[in-house]
């Protein structure tokens, strides 16, 4: 792989400052924001009224943990607009959630923050290892989710030629990849598989692609399943984080000399860790509930916002804003099977051992009399499919003693025929929950 390490000039200012002006500048920022939200949205004025704080009275950065939460349910009480702190004519772009579970949630941006965005994915996509001149390939979904969108303004605007060609006609992803000569490719981990499924099926050699690095995000994934992109297309690999409600993507990205970790862009997201279950902060290094807090959006500043991803935060490496480890999970996707934790990244992580099966996986859940059954349907590779059902069941096997050794819970496993999993075109659906819904 190329050595895509950055060159002098090539950082902000800001990525290399030190603690005590970052913390600084984050303190102004932060006065700013909760005045901002509390002056123009009704919800925050009459939460932090209720909890008995007021902006002012945000002396240090650790007085923010005296003001209440927001989470997910307030956006979507709050439908459409009641979230925003500036007029609806003052909005430049509103993106929105599928809705599919329920109420959508709205979010909005002015002028500025749009300008903001564009320099926070810049920054995110210079630390991955693209620069003014190379061809990215965005593969993320256009239109209301925020990936698409979110990425292409920040690539414009670090000079790269972008080619939006979003999700979808896998094959006419590989084609474009190979007759553009895409450099840099965005998109989820999971339908990064599809298109490397999508090579092996032209008959093309991955590894002999134009591209220098992959951005991957919108889903977790570990750190295995890195390495088998990696292998597979002789590129660099890694992890983008961001949602919605924070901003999208371009909230925290891994600087591609380092590979270990997230550094979030703290001048702009103040990020906290906290106990999933209490809500009480845990220190520096200990794993919890990520919380974020904007301190520069105009339109939608979101305070204390619990993002049910787990993580824990560490100091700072190759830049001295601190990262935050991959994402192991969703305190919402967390399975719980007889008194164990199960997260899809440990079934990925222990299907990533198994060389007999492709990287497919789905979790099944089901109810069998009053007990709780998880079926993990994965696909054999190409060469296992071709050595008939005796190594289809000694891979099943090998998959749920690794699985037992490891996670500690007994799993079923279904060796599918290769290309018999569902594929994904954008973020990929790990669980499927059979059980009852009133238990």
């Amino acid at each position: 792989m190329e050595d895509l390490s950055p060159k002098p000039g090539d950082l902000d200012a800001i990525e290399t400052a030190s603690r005590d002006e970052l913390q600084a500048l984050q303190l102004e920022r932060m006065k700013w924001s909760l005045r901002h939200a509390y002056d123009n949205v009704a919800f925050y004025k009459d939460g932090f009224d209720a909890a008995g704080v007021h902006p002012d009275d945000l002396k240090s950065l650790a007085d923010l943990a005296r003001f209440p939460f927001t989470v997910k349910s307030d956006l979507r009480d709050n439908y459409p607009f009641n979230m925003f702190a500036v007029p609806r004519e003052k909005l430049a772009r509103i993106h929105a959630s599928s809705g599919t579970t329920g109420q959508p949630t709205v979010v909005g941006y002015t002028k500025n923050d749009l300008d903001m965005w564009g320099d926070v994915v810049a920054r995110s996509l210079r630390a991955s290892g693209l620069r003014s001149g190379d061809l990215l390939h965005n593969a993320y979904g256009y239109g209301l989710f925020t990936g698409g969108l979110g990425v292409h303004g920040g690539a414009e605007k670090m000079g790269l030629t972008v080619v939006p060609v979003s999700g979808g006609m896998t094959q006419r992803q590989v084609r474009l990849i190979e007759d553009f000569q895409a450099t840099g490719m965005t998109v989820t981990p999971s339908y990064a598989l599809s298109i490397l499924d999508e090579y092996a099926a032209a008959g093309l050699d991955p590894r002999k692609s134009p591209l220098k690095v992959g951005i991957f995000g919108a889903e977790p994934w570990t750190n295995a399943m890195r390495r088998e992109i990696e292998d597979a297309f002789d590129m660099h690999a890694v992890d983008i984080y961001g949602l919605s409600e924070i901003i999208g993507p371009g909230v925290a990205n891994e600087c591609v000399e380092t590979k270990d970790g997230l550094h979030v862009w703290e001048d702009h997201f103040y990020p906290e860790i906290v106990n999933p279950n209490t809500g009480e902060l845990v220190a520096d290094g200990e794993m919890g509930e990520l919380v974020f807090t904007s301190l520069t959006k105009e339109a939608f500043p979101i305070i204390r916002y619990r993002t049910r991803d787990l993580t824990r935060l560490l100091p700072g490496t190759a830049r001295t804003m601190r990262r935050m480890e991959k994402i192991t999970g969703r305190s919402d996707d967390m399975i719980i099977i007889r008194g164990v934790n199960v997260f899809p990244t440990q079934i990925e992580e222990q299907l990533m051992t198994v060389a007999a099966l492709a990287p497919h996986f789905q979790v099944e859940l089901n109810r069998v009399g009053h007990k709780d059954v998880m079926k993990v349907r994965v696909e054999a590779t190409e060469a296992t499919g071709k050595a008939g059902a005796a190594a289809f069941e000694a891979a099943g096997k090998a998959l749920a003693s690794q699985v037992k050794r490891h996670v500690g819970v007994t799993v079923q496993v279904d060796v599918a025929e290769p290309g018999k999993v569902a594929r994904s075109q954008g973020k990929a659906v790990r669980i499927v929950d059979n059980r009852p819904k009133d238990t």
